[in-house]
């Protein structure tokens, strides 16, 4: 029962940002929430505070317009205490050129007492450098920002 539980909790996360709905994904996380993007782009790094976690939201949304994610599949396990999520996705964007691009990815997420304590991203980076740069060379200068780290 418990496991239902936070695999839907995990989806409607998931399907609340892909309506735009940052605070979908910020709404689960803990005061303490380390949240981690894997790669040396505009998008990596890892944040440790509220603010830098919806900034760093905040920006996917501005450089990935209409991202919008497909799960393919919620595996959850462990105690209430210490729960671990994965993620299996695809997501879809039209960048800020208008082009669709797709790309996969996982995310380990793990969840203490009902709250998330780590998110870790792993997508595509290939594909995901090729997007910021694209968009980038169209006129997107934070594509190639420093990232949002705390």
């Amino acid at each position: 029962m418990y496991h239902a539980i936070v695999r839907r909790k995990i989806t409607a996360a998931f399907a609340g940002l892909s309506a735009g709905r940052i605070e979908s994904i910020t709404d689960e996380l803990s005061a303490t929430a380390v949240h981690y993007f894997v790669g040396t782009h505009a998008l990596s790094g890892t944040r440790r505070t509220p603010e830098a976690i919806r900034a760093w939201y905040e920006r996917l949304l501005r450089l990935l317009q209409g991202i919008s994610f497909t799960l393919h599949e919620v595996r959850v396990s462990g105690w209430p205490w210490r729960t671990q999520v994965e993620a299996i996705w695809t997501e879809t964007n039209y960048g800020t050129d208008g082009v669709k691009t797709s790309a996969e990815g996982v995310n380990l997420i793990e969840v203490r007492w009902g709250r998330v304590t780590s998110v870790r991203i792993y997508p595509d980076t290939a594909a995901l450098e090729r997007t910021l740069q694209r968009i980038a060379a169209k006129g997107t200068t934070e594509a190639l920002a420093s990232p949002i780290i705390s």
